[in-house]
């Protein structure tokens, strides 16, 4: 999705947290974020969906020509075994990551949750394949040289970022690479958050966690980044075996 904006920071006394300025508030046009606990398995990706939808418009306007994210996509492009076929998960309605890689000799293809987002990124990108597809359920068609899910599966249910860590990693060719976003630190949590007036779920099961499952699924972690630091927002490259 290039995602939603979200902090796992430390919590002020008012049990919420204000995110201060920073190039990702700025990017999306939002001023502050403030983002709180949620309950656990509460996150409903359809739910997600929904709130994507109608920001679509306004999303693709934001983003039509940002550079946020490139930066590491480049750097997994550079691991990458070969550079024929790629998938960007949540890859919203700009298709900024689309453009990038088609200059670097992928065939990509784009899923998205959120039907509204799809519906501008095929009117943008025609001679792509998109999918609208919860990353949960939907079966990734083939397998690919490098997916990427940028800002987008830390949406998921926390019960869901296993299986669909491990469906990254299966979905992948040998020597393919996978780059994700996560939020930080060494706990599993769940928050919320809002902006442009909707509210959105967010998970994580610690960085530590993550790389774990990177080696339990076959795969290796080839760079990690808190790419927002102090905030907790990291990047994470791997590589399948």
């Amino acid at each position: 999705m290039g995602g939603g904006i979200v902090c796992w920071d430390a919590f002020v006394d008012d049990g919420e947290i204000a995110t201060p300025q920073s190039a990702r508030l700025a990017m999306t046009g939002a001023s502050t974020i403030h983002i709180q606990p949620t309950g656990l398995n509460k996150m409903k990706p359809e739910e997600t969906g929904s709130h994507y939808d109608r920001i679509a418009l306004w999303w693709q306007e934001q983003h039509l020509h940002s550079t946020y994210g490139l930066a590491a996509l480049e750097k997994a492009i550079k691991f990458a075994g070969n550079k024929s076929s790629a998938l960007d998960i949540g890859c919203g309605s700009s298709g900024r990551f689309i453009v990038e890689l088609i200059k670097n000799g992928f065939t990509p293809a784009g899923v998205d949750i959120s039907a509204e987002m799809i519906s501008l990124a095929r009117k943008q990108h025609p001679g792509v394949n998109f999918y609208v597809g919860d990353i949960c359920t939907w079966q990734l068609p083939r397998k690919y040289d490098l997916i990427t899910a940028w800002d987008s599966t830390f949406h998921l249910p926390i019960a869901e970022q296993k299986p669909v860590l491990k469906k990254m990693c299966a979905g992948l060719n040998p020597k393919g690479v996978v780059l994700f976003t996560c939020g930080g630190g060494s706990v599993s949590d769940e928050i919320s958050g809002g902006f442009q007036g909707e509210n959105f779920d967010y998970s994580t099961l610690g960085v530590n966690e993550f790389l774990r499952l990177i080696t339990e699924f076959d795969c290796s972690c080839k760079y990690l980044e808190y790419d927002q630091y102090p905030h907790n927002h990291v990047s994470i490259i791997a590589q399948k075996a």
